[in-house]
């Protein structure tokens, strides 16, 4: 089989219009600016307040500006992939949601459920489609509505998420670019410091459990963060290794925004400069799948044809990994 280099080729982002700062939070929460601040890197986030509007309603503007800007028919899509832990349901899934919303009419498609690390196994998946030639124009979604999911009275997760979704167009392409390579990992033995306690076949809903505010996201900070910047230093510099980059040819780092202080801890772990380092966390806060392509949407304009970049993410699960490619325009 003579498999197609994946690459990408138009990315879109999409912010809800509610900006919540800290300064509100301090009235909700028992916290203030500066603590958020010194502690996160977090300025303000984006929420999605309205009545009736779920994660596949922020998807539908990003699907549409890929499809404007890139020029693309919405029935000459041939998949979509949606990263996402907060569905419009349990089932059925929401990428097939947003097919039926954008009017992707020959699309088939599923959703990944790798918390912050969806984008980064989704963007593989598709460009393992591309490669194999199943497909020829695949659309990839990492999107959260983490305001549904988060409990406003734990100051330690409601100040660091927020909603927000991104995007890619992957196409096949024949010049020696795109996907390159990837590492991927997972460890379910973590999956009890960073989940949601209930809800799910092991514990299901009841009245004692909605009682109990254990349908929210729960986490063991100090864990997490250790595990994190472990995990995204190490596949970050087997991918490097594994390919003979050296550190200086890598043009761009694009790591999950959790928290800035992680983020530094990942470029100082293997000496990279964070001029060379994306970042939106200040102004989106932890967006969970979303924020890889948010990155990518919000840097666009810098981004050149043939950069070397890293996108590395860990989330629940536990799962982590890294992505090097080669940027296509």
């Amino acid at each position: 089989m003579n498999l197609k280099n994946a690459a990408i080729t138009a990315v879109h982002g999409y912010l809800p219009e509610h900006i919540m700062t800290n300064k509100e939070l301090e009235s909700i929460v028992d916290t203030n600016d500066e603590w958020i601040r010194t502690r996160t890197g977090i300025h303000q986030r984006h929420i999605q307040k309205e009545v009736g509007k779920a994660t596949s309603d922020m998807c539908v503007e990003v699907v549409n500006g890929i499809l404007e800007k890139s020029g693309t028919k919405a029935s000459e899509i041939d998949m979509i992939i949606c990263g996402t832990i907060t569905g419009d349901y349990v089932f059925p899934d929401t990428a097939n949601t947003i097919a039926d919303k954008c009017g992707l009419t020959n699309a088939f498609g599923y959703d990944i459920n790798a918390a912050c690390s969806g984008f980064l196994f989704g963007l593989t998946t598709g460009c393992q489609f591309i490669a194999t030639g199943f497909c020829k124009k695949v659309i990839v979604l990492g999107a959260d509505k983490m305001s549904s999911i988060l409990d406003y009275q734990d100051r330690t997760t409601c100040v660091i998420f927020g909603d927000g979704a991104g995007g890619v167009l992957l196409e096949p392409i024949e010049e020696e670019l795109g996907f390159v390579d990837a590492i991927l990992k997972g460890d379910g033995d973590g999956r009890h410091i960073l989940h949601m306690k209930a809800g799910g076949s092991l514990k299901p809903t009841t009245k004692e459990t909605v009682a109990a505010r254990e349908h929210f996201v729960y986490q063991e900070g100090k864990s997490v963060f250790k595990k994190a910047v472990n995990g995204m230093i190490d596949t970050t510099t087997r991918l490097l290794a594994r390919n003979e980059i050296k550190k200086e040819e890598i043009d761009w780092l694009v790591p999950h925004q959790a928290n800035l202080r992680i983020i530094q801890a990942v470029a100082s772990g293997f000496d990279f400069s964070m001029d060379k380092v994306m970042l939106t966390i200040a102004e989106t806060g932890n967006t969970t799948a979303g924020t890889l392509p948010l990155c990518l949407w919000k840097y666009e304009d810098k981004l050149k044809k043939g950069d070397n970049v890293i996108i590395t993410a860990f989330g629940g699960g536990l799962t982590w990994g890294s992505i090097y490619l080669k940027w296509a325009y």
